[in-house]
């Protein structure tokens, strides 16, 4: 591992973000996991795919990490609300989709 400053050429950047793009994707792997066994929690507990609160709970989190961290807040929530309407799509597989589910009605 090389800190940015390090990095003398292109190869040694690429390597770099090579290294952090394969990190992203465990993590992301490691997340869907979690999804996963929020889909069957939620199924027990009668609970939809989307909770709009710990939507918005989700991203305002983030926002505030991005902002800590020098990121642009509005990119790092464009980046997240796909992310959640990929896992809560990954959940309805699971649950069916919200609007079927009888709770619901």
């Amino acid at each position: 591992m090389k800190t940015p400053q390090e990095c003398s050429d292109m190869a040694d950047i690429r390597a770099e973000i090579d290294r952090i793009d394969a990190a992203l994707v465990q993590i992301l792997a490691e997340r869907a996991a979690y999804i996963d066994r929020a889909a069957a929690i939620k199924a027990v507990a009668a609970l939809p795919a989307r909770i709009t609160p710990r939507v918005e709970q989700v991203v305002s989190n983030v926002r505030d990490h991005a902002q800590a961290h020098g990121l642009s807040p509005d990119l790092v929530e464009m980046l997240w609300r796909q992310l959640i309407d990929w896992s809560i799509a990954r959940e309805e597989t699971r649950l069916g989709p919200d609007s079927d589910r009888e709770d619901m009605r």
